[in-house]
């Protein structure tokens, strides 16, 4: 059992440490169950998740280094008029502009070149990537929370790269409040106050669960998309994700009407998937999705 050294409780006037007082606290904080065990992953999944890191990193790098591009054009008046989603058209309308000036030409191809470097870095990963889940151990659940609304590719190995094995949380709440989307609360006798959540455990997968929360604001249906990542997915892990598209596309509308303001009904849905995400990679490892299935 390892524990985390952060959580173990220590008295405010406790100012003498040896080995012998050290072991005789852990033991009986042990027998009273005081003690946080940490979850230690395999060599395998940390090696995995390593991978996926890198991935992310480059992403971000290659995010910024888009934003350094559209900052040093903004700064001399040049502005792109077309559809802002950094595709294709985009990408030529860069490659084409140039200054008169050379010293700014030369700070231009520079910031393009950086671009481009990210980009085929982000390529090469991502391939590594999806040949590398082939060979994974939670590759079946890979592709059962691919059967979800909102969850692809980039979501659901991002989410359980950094969630491990989603077997050690003996109940949906507990995966909830490890991903911090639980409200902080501070009650006494008969009043009860709830604040904001506790934003606790690991952030980027809270923030690929938010992302995947904001695709449940339209009704419910099942696009050519979803229907595509549902080739080869056994029709439990399929209708399971549409019980959940259901129930969570009706709770924003009825949190909506209530009233409350966007991102906090989108977050409160957020908890709700975690709970679904739970119980479908469950039921994805169970039922051993075949690992013929494409992982686009």
């Amino acid at each position: 059992m390892v524990c985390a050294p952060s959580l173990i409780p220590r008295k405010p006037g406790e100012r003498i440490k040896t080995d012998r007082r050290d072991a005789i606290k852990l033991v009986r904080l042990l027998r009273t169950g005081d003690l946080s065990a940490v979850y230690v992953p395999t060599v395998d999944d940390e090696a995995f998740r390593d991978l996926a890191r890198a991935w992310v990193s480059a992403k971000d790098d290659m995010k910024r280094a888009r934003q350094r591009l559209k900052a040093f054009l903004l700064s001399h008046g040049v502005r792109y008029v077309g559809r802002a989603d950094r595709g294709a058209a985009h990408r030529r309308w860069v490659s084409a502009f140039s200054f008169d000036n050379l010293w700014q030409q030369l700070a231009l191809d520079e910031l393009r070149r950086t671009i481009e470097d990210r980009l085929a870095q982000c390529e090469r990963l991502e391939s590594a990537l999806r040949e590398a889940v082939l060979n994974w151990r939670f590759y079946p659940a890979v592709l059962g929370l691919q059967a979800m609304r909102g969850v692809q590719f980039t979501t659901a190995v991002g989410m359980l790269a950094e969630l491990g094995d989603l077997s050690r949380f003996a109940h949906p709440r507990q995966l909830m409040a490890w991903l911090g989307v639980t409200p902080s609360e501070h009650s006494s006798g008969n009043k009860r106050r709830q604040g904001s959540i506790t934003k606790t455990g690991n952030s980027y997968a809270r923030k690929l669960l938010v992302e995947a929360a904001w695709s449940y604001r339209h009704p419910a249906r099942v696009s050519p998309e979803i229907q595509r990542r549902h080739e080869g997915i056994p029709k439990p892990i399929i209708d399971r994700a549409w019980d959940a598209q259901v129930r969570l596309c009706r709770r924003y509308r009825k949190l909506i009407a209530r009233g409350k303001e966007k991102n906090i009904a989108v977050v409160a849905v957020a908890r709700e998937l975690s709970g679904f995400i739970w119980d479908i990679s469950q039921l994805a490892m169970s039922l051993a999705v075949p690992r013929e299935v494409h992982t686009a």
